[in-house]
């Protein structure tokens, strides 16, 4: 796989892990983390929650415009950037949009609620401790809103590495337009 790979999914569905994995079977990557972009706003950062104010939609918008970018830049140096963030909805088509480095590969990681939550149990970060998402609330918008653009896995009972297998195997129908 060269390019730019984005693999998306809601919190907890294991992007992290399969991303870096896929990253180090590829022989020349860089793993991109969205997160980052977000957390790099030191003051007035606004968290992009149901309803969220103008403001939040719009630092989440630089996010991805930022991570697209990076990954861009990766790519026209000659790695595979394998892109990890929670992209759902039509925010999918907006990030394909702004990704210029072809071929784009689009994974989307969809584990069953239950999966979802055991994994954030047994994770030490948590996406969905109190706050304004649920499983059930993201786990929706993945599935009713988010069109279905490239490879879409159900990871619930694979390993990581089955994950990365599948993905690999599968790369021709994760390659978008």
């Amino acid at each position: 796989m060269r390019g730019v790979v984005l693999v998306t999914g809601v919190m907890a569905a294991g992007k992290s892990t399969v991303a870096q994995a896929l990253a180090e079977r590829l022989p020349r990557a860089a793993h991109v983390r969205g997160d980052l972009f977000r957390r790099m706003i030191v003051s007035g950062r606004e968290e992009c929650t149901p309803g969220a104010s103008e403001d939040a939609a719009a630092q989440l918008r630089l996010r991805y415009r930022l991570s697209a970018a990076t990954a861009d830049a990766y790519a026209e140096a000659g790695f595979t950037a394998v892109v990890q963030d929670v992209v759902l909805g039509e925010d999918l088509t907006a990030y394909v949009g702004l990704v210029r480095t072809r071929p784009l590969y689009v994974v989307v990681l969809a584990p069953d609620p239950r999966t979802v939550a055991a994994r954030e149990a047994g994770r030490a970060k948590t996406g969905y401790d109190g706050g304004a998402w649920t499983i059930a609330a993201l786990d929706g918008a993945l599935r009713e809103s988010t069109p279905p653009i490239g490879l879409w896995l159900d990871t619930s009972a694979q390993t990581p590495a089955q994950t990365v297998e599948a993905i690999l195997a599968g790369r021709e129908r994760a390659r978008v337009p």
